[in-house]
């Protein structure tokens, strides 16, 4: 993924028909039917097209024990090259649906030098392109093979090509299990400081700050794996947003710590104010309070009724923050997942 490439091991095989080398003519009747070809393994000594892959990076041929390569010739003068090679090409991958994604990675056969005036290339009849059974891969699934032409015109002619193309679905199950859980379960930690006295400085801080570089590190190693590109992955909008929540939670500390404080104030200015001789007053406020639940339970205002139990303000907002963080990152999973997965099946 991060060079956008594929590596692949093919044996490639060329047939073409060269009436120089027939000798169905030389070879008595009663050597015909021992005589079906010559196989030679020095292809310098025949005509060959000059065949080249166009998207190849980096290739290699193989030769243990011997070259892994013949060329037979059959007595109509029909020449078959075979070859087995190792090669890595380059595939174009469009990631704006990673980890959700399929990917389209091509193989173009064409010739360097002679161009369709002297030389076309032709795909087999039938089954022109063989994959061998029993072949997996760690990361994808091979979804479906084609093959097609490709013909490439330049300043200097046109020349024959080849097109094969594979189409590789990546599978889900690593990434849920190394990207979303890990990230999903450190959203859910991060919560946990809403249940912890506002007043363990310490152990808020330490549980807000450990979820969001604990997030970012993930974060940094899940774009190391990947290509720099100009758009946004979907892998990219679930991290932004997992990190957001545990900002956001860290953050809401410094709000409850912000009305903790300000609640403390209000109780010491309070406490200043009192008097004995304002036993009265102080008994009358109580009876403005009660008249102020009294309202609330005549609108039948459930929410404010369940906050009114909550006297202090930093209290009322871990409580709200409890209820408000999950739905909203609930919320967020089924937008996500409904636009991802029906992008997917398109």
């Amino acid at each position: 993924d991060v060079k956008m490439e594929f590596s692949v091991q093919i044996t490639f095989r060329q047939k073409w028909f060269d009436d120089r080398l027939r000798f169905s003519h030389k070879v008595s009747p009663a050597m015909k039917d021992k005589i079906k070809y010559l196989t030679i393994t020095e292809p310098g000594k025949v005509w060959m097209p000059d065949t080249f892959f166009r998207n190849e990076r980096r290739g290699r041929m193989h030769n243990v024990l011997v070259p892994n390569l013949y060329v037979r010739i059959f007595a109509d003068g029909m020449v078959l090259f075979s070859i087995r090679v190792s090669l890595t090409l380059s595939c174009p991958m469009n990631l704006k649906l990673y980890p959700l994604d399929r990917q389209t990675c091509p193989m173009q056969i064409a010739s360097y030098g002679w161009a369709t005036d002297d030389l076309v290339y032709m795909w087999k009849s039938q089954d022109p392109v063989q994959i061998g059974k029993g072949i997996s891969l760690p990361r994808f699934v091979i979804e479906k093979y084609s093959s097609d032409y490709c013909n490439v015109k330049t300043s200097t002619g046109e020349y024959s090509c080849l097109l094969m193309e594979l189409t590789l679905k990546r599978e889900f199950s690593y990434y849920m299990l190394t990207i979303y859980v890990p990230t999903c379960m450190l959203v859910i930690v991060s919560w946990f400081s809403f249940w912890i006295d506002p007043k363990a400085v310490p152990a808020r801080v330490a549980l807000g700050v450990t979820t969001l570089l604990t997030m970012s590190t993930k974060t940094a190693s899940i774009s190391n794996s990947l290509p720099p590109v100009a758009y946004t992955k979907a892998v990219d909008l679930w991290t932004g947003v997992c990190i957001f929540f545990v900002f956001f939670a860290l953050l809401e500390y410094t709000a409850v710590n912000a009305a903790a404080r300000s609640d403390a104030k209000r109780l010491i200015a309070a406490k200043n104010k009192k008097s004995p001789a304002k036993d009265k007053t102080d008994h009358e406020d109580d009876s403005v309070y009660c008249e102020i639940n009294l309202l609330a339970s005549r609108k039948n205002n459930i929410c404010m009724q369940w906050l009114a139990r909550f006297p202090s303000r930093a209290k009322k907002i871990d409580v709200i923050s409890r209820v408000l963080f999950p739905i909203v990152f609930a919320s967020f999973n089924l937008m996500y997942w409904c636009y991802y997965l029906t992008k997917e099946d398109e």
